[in-house]
């Protein structure tokens, strides 16, 4: 990619003129290309609403093209000239898309199609909003909820519909959840903070802390601090070797019968909307609930992190309103109830037909809906080098839970590592904005 861009740039500089492609009509309609990262179910079902789409109209053909890696393609397709017309990104990369000046402000489509940012949930609409600008819309929206086995918890003396309350009710319940072989060795974990592992960066928001606060790096806080000290106890409790060597043995096995979720070896466990789609797949008849994880702090409720799939036009898009026209109807009640049923979440709009929850296959999606409407929502700081600073979290979290660095020690080591970067990406997004300004002087 590196090369490529390297290449773009010489001929940028050498003033040649890269020959741009005609338009193609399909049926005497233009064809527009939609770029989006679903396969699967999830690529069936976004292939209905462009479908449903195509057929309501005979001005615009919708071409889904499906492909791995959409990030980094996209990057090198708007880089080159010749991106697609719609790019399906993840929320968390849009700040590093929009940093690089490379996608559509969205509101002045929104403006004059008569669209109104009321009527999506706000948190999802934050997450598509880079330094005040518009960037994307949400369409599959996610909120994520503890989840625990109704079997584990008859069989350990519990009452299987009372999930646990508070965060001290979580680790008593996951004592009791506990086993081990004759040898000693663990063979059913209550909770681990460990697992499924995607989040590591979370855990202080169920203590009231955050990782950001708009201008600065904020990990090194007492409510941070509290969080990793909380994630040390399970080593201390269980033993760090013990745990790793549990740990090795799920890992890599989401999306099979083995996931340790699925085959009971772990009682509870923090997943998204999505976790029912798998429980249908691979456990059909496993007994399970969806609760708010328990918060640390008294008074501090649905706490979650919520994430969504955004839709963007990319900065150089041949046929832009073309491509919002498709938006517009993504967006609708229509099309999102359609999207998401076949996704099996909810949508990001704050009305959704009756028909929609009756039909809904997830026992508990209106927890998930409650739970992304909560004011102690969080997502992934808006950061263009968030990817950087997450990518130091993992590893600090690793050293914390398997017994090699005390929590203080790793909190503060993130904190300076991710400061310095931004100290250095702060500065670098201060100068092109200077640029910026006094070329448009």
């Amino acid at each position: 990619m590196c090369v490529l861009l390297a290449a773009l740039i010489c001929l940028s500089g050498c003033n040649i003129i890269i020959p741009q492609p005609r338009d193609e009509y399909v049926d005497g309609r233009l064809r527009i290309t939609y770029w989006e990262k679903w396969t699967g179910f999830e690529g069936e079902a976004i292939q209905r609403v462009v479908d449903r789409f195509n057929g309501k109209q005979d001005r615009i053909y919708v071409n889904l093209v499906t492909m791995s890696q959409i990030d980094r393609k996209a990057l090198v397709a708007i880089a080159g000239g010749d991106p697609p017309d719609l790019v399906g990104l993840w929320s968390a990369g849009l700040s590093q898309f929009a940093e690089k000046r490379a996608l559509m402000p969205l509101e002045p489509f929104m403006e004059k199609a008569g669209m109104r940012r009321e009527a999506f949930t706000e948190v999802f609409l934050e997450q598509n909003t880079y330094r005040g600008t518009l960037y994307g819309l949400p369409t599959t929206p996610a909120s994520t909820a503890l989840h625990w086995n109704k079997r584990l918890f008859r069989e350990a003396g519990l009452d299987p519909e009372r999930p646990p309350r508070t965060l001290a009710e979580l680790d008593e319940m996951a004592g009791k959840l506990t086993k081990y072989d004759e040898n000693g060795h663990l063979v059913q974990v209550g909770f681990t903070p460990s697992e499924p592992g995607w989040w590591h960066w979370s855990w202080g928001y169920w203590f009231g802390g955050e990782l950001w606060d708009g201008e600065n790096v904020t990990f090194d806080t007492p409510e941070n601090l509290a969080a990793w000290k909380w994630i040390q106890s399970y080593p201390q409790k269980y033993g760090a070797e013990e745990l790793r060597r549990f740990q090795s043995g799920i890992a890599g096995q989401f999306a099979t019968p083995q996931n340790p979720f699925f085959s009971e070896r772990v009682a509870m466990i923090v997943q998204g909307v999505w976790m029912a789609n798998f429980i249908q797949t691979y456990a059909p008849g496993l007994e399970w609930g969806a609760a708010p994880f328990p918060s640390a702090v008294p008074g501090l409720e649905n706490v979650a992190m919520v994430e969504c799939d955004s839709i963007c036009i990319p900065a150089g898009a041949r046929h832009p309103d073309e491509a919002f026209e498709f938006i517009q109807y993504l967006c609708s009640q229509e099309g999102l109830e359609l999207l998401n049923m076949g996704h099996k979440k909810f949508t990001p709009l704050k009305e959704v037909s009756p028909e929609f929850l009756a039909n809904h296959p997830n026992p508990y999606i209106e927890v998930f809906i409650t739970l992304a409407d909560s004011p102690n929502a969080f997502y992934a700081p808006l950061m263009s080098m968030w990817y950087e600073y997450n990518d130091e979290i993992t590893p600090a979290f690793d050293m914390v839970m398997f017994g090699t660095t005390g929590p203080e020690a790793a909190v503060s080591m993130v904190q300076e590592r991710v400061s310095d970067m931004w100290v250095r990406a702060r500065a670098s997004i201060e100068r092109r904005e200077r640029a910026e300004a006094e070329a448009a002087r």
